[in-house]
């Protein structure tokens, strides 16, 4: 294939960072066994840092942007595709090393290539996208973890963004009392239509100084690292599970090991995008399964045809977006 295809590429030109549409061929992507014809992607957090530099994520340019895509393989070489299959890929570098979602067509490795679960459509993965997947991940590796409804309720802070408000009607779904933290006081309908029992305003919270404050929650999901992290750390009670997923409040953590040796508190960090292919599997099919998304569509209210993504990063960085944001790539 020689034909020319749009795509969004992020450049870094005298120490400024900054994405702009381009015409490439396949020839100008990295290389990769498999070729999709992209139909959606999505807006993360983690693609607004990219593309407007406002987090170092690209550790080399020009690449394309977007961490997450859907569509339908072009040609494969790579015994697990065939052309025709409906797939999609969220993390492994997209967007980091290698060119990303954010183009009519994309290059992969086929390892990084995940056919679409049992009901899903592209449009339907990208409602979900990293920030579902991601959500899912947590909550597997908590249960893995001994992590149950029965031991009390999960706390999740972050609560309007894409992880939280999946994880949110993911684990009421399992049966999880949850507790929802959000800065946000006009969203506390929304995130009670999601499945959460309570929702905690972060500025109403006392965020004590001891190394261990009373428990309230049995384990917790954390969108937001820093100062919101040590909270949780002081107040999981006995063999809970902390998942690690975010830093929008700071990537430093200030604890002390009390937590974890007098009340067996785990602290699992969360990393999606290096999630080897066997667990990605697993955590799709549950997805599709034990964890699918009651509400998805309260979820992903907004969906931006490609023409309109340039104006759509900077409401992230400011923390004013709730829910997701579906990119309508391809037809």
């Amino acid at each position: 294939m020689n034909k020319t295809f749009k795509a969004y590429r992020i450049h870094e030109i005298d120490q400024k960072i900054g994405g702009r549409f381009e015409q490439l061929t396949l020839d100008d992507l990295a290389p990769g066994e498999v070729v999709v014809r992209v139909l959606y992607s999505d807006i993360n957090y983690k693609d607004a840092l990219a593309v407007t530099g406002a987090g170092r994520i690209l550790r080399k340019y020009p690449l394309v942007g977007g961490i997450d895509l859907a569509g339908v393989v072009e040609s494969a070489t790579d015994a697990r595709c065939k052309t025709g299959d409906h797939v999609l890929v969220t993390g492994c570098g997209l967007s980091e090393t290698h060119d990303g979602g954010y183009a009519e067509y994309a290059r992969l490795k086929g390892e990084w290539v995940i056919p679409l679960p049992p009901g899903f459509g592209a449009f339907k993965a990208m409602s979900l996208g990293t920030a579902g997947f991601t959500a899912a991940l947590a909550i597997h590796r908590m249960e893995h973890n001994g992590q149950t409804p029965a031991k009390g309720p999960i706390v999740v802070t972050g609560a309007t963004g894409g992880v939280g408000s999946i994880a949110i009607d993911m684990l009421a779904g399992r049966g999880y009392e949850v507790i929802a933290v959000s800065g946000k006081a006009e969203s506390i309908d929304y995130l009670q239509s999601l499945g959460a029992a309570r929702v905690l305003l972060r500025k109403e919270i006392d965020y004590g100084k001891r190394p261990l404050e009373a428990a309230r929650f049995a384990g917790a999901i954390d969108n937001v690292g820093g100062e919101t992290l040590t909270w949780l750390t002081r107040t999981v009670d006995n063999w809970g599970n902390i998942a690690s997923i975010g830093l929008a409040g700071g990537v430093e953590l200030h604890t002390t090991v009390m937590p974890f040796i007098l009340r067996g508190v785990n602290l699992l960090g969360i990393n999606s995008s290096a999630t080897p292919r066997e667990m990605r599997l697993v955590v799709w099919n549950r997805i599709a399964t034990d964890l699918k998304p009651r509400h998805l569509e309260r979820i992903a209210t907004r969906t931006i045809a490609f023409d309109e993504l340039p104006g759509s990063f900077d409401a992230y960085l400011q923390g004013t977006v709730t829910g997701r944001t579906v990119v309508k790539i391809g037809s």
